[in-house]
């Protein structure tokens, strides 16, 4: 879904990048990203939007992460978990992150359907 209000490749924004560059740049180190953009960026609401999903989405993979990664040290059971971690949340995170940026940077608001929720409400 692109942005009513703002050109479809992206106007200037607070930072002086492109929206669809700096929505995109929104997710690349995660949370640190996303609240950089949310702290530098007051008005666009495309770049505004895909920082707080970036924050989000970020934190809750990580507390997914390491709340699963918390199991491995269950004997017998913890090979299992250690091998699901990292191939499941790891390549699924890393697939996600990709697809997230990559939908900014092509002007989209993907919202995850789950979380997106909890990020407009934080953004108002």
């Amino acid at each position: 879904m692109t942005t009513p209000n703002d050109s479809p490749g992206g106007g200037a924004t607070a930072t002086g990048l492109t929206q669809n560059m700096a929505g995109a740049l929104a997710y690349l180190l995660g949370p640190i990203t996303g609240i950089l953009f949310l702290v530098v960026e007051k008005d666009n609401r495309f770049v505004r939007f895909h920082a707080m999903q970036s924050t989000v989405v970020s934190i809750a993979w990580i507390i997914v992460f390491y709340g699963i990664s918390f199991f491995s040290s269950v004997p017998l059971l913890g090979w299992f978990v250690d091998i699901l971690t990292s191939l499941v949340l790891g390549l699924g995170g890393f697939i996600l992150w990709l697809l997230l940026m990559w939908k900014a940077f092509q002007g989209e608001e993907w919202e995850l359907p789950v979380l997106v929720e909890f990020a407009r409400k934080q953004l108002g």
